[in-house]
């Protein structure tokens, strides 16, 4: 059996895979590159891109990744820590996968911008009745209606 690599490809919350690799590719700023077993240190910064690489029968596995740090250690171990990953072995899947994923976050960060407005905007209002109500006087006023 020819020599393999040992992938690791781990988050902050688990290690999504852990398995030995024919070869893997993946890309940096730089370019796309591909990976040997026998091949040099390596330490690189990973832009959210797609990490494929094949396994140990020959099956061809795809993750994408978010803002990630790939390394290369003694010519078999790649290691790849990134803030998400989502794993697939049909790429369209993926592909329609990473849209969603995309779309949900996209929402997520509109309501909670909406969330911000909105107590940024009742901040302000409740300034404006304590400058109008008379300073210190007023503020007991406020604070009685907040308690109630």
């Amino acid at each position: 059996m020819s020599r393999m690599l040992h992938l690791t490809i781990a988050t902050p919350e688990t290690a999504v895979v852990e398995g030995a690799a024919r070869k893997v590719r993946a890309m940096d700023e730089s370019g796309s590159f591909g990976l040997l077993p026998g091949h040099a240190d390596l330490l690189t910064v990973l832009p959210s891109s797609l990490v494929r690489w094949e396994d140990d029968q020959g099956a061809v596995h795809y993750c994408a990744v978010r803002s990630g740090v790939l390394t290369v250690s003694g010519g078999e171990h790649v290691a790849i820590a990134c803030r998400k990953a989502l794993l697939g072995d049909d790429l369209h899947a993926l592909e329609a996968e990473i849209e969603a994923a995309r779309t949900d976050e996209e929402d997520a960060e509109r309501r909670a911008r909406v969330k911000q407005t909105q107590a940024h905007a009742q901040a302000v209002r409740q300034l404006m009745r304590y400058l109008m109500r008379g300073g210190d006087e007023g503020l007991s006023d406020i604070l009685a209606e907040q308690e109630g």
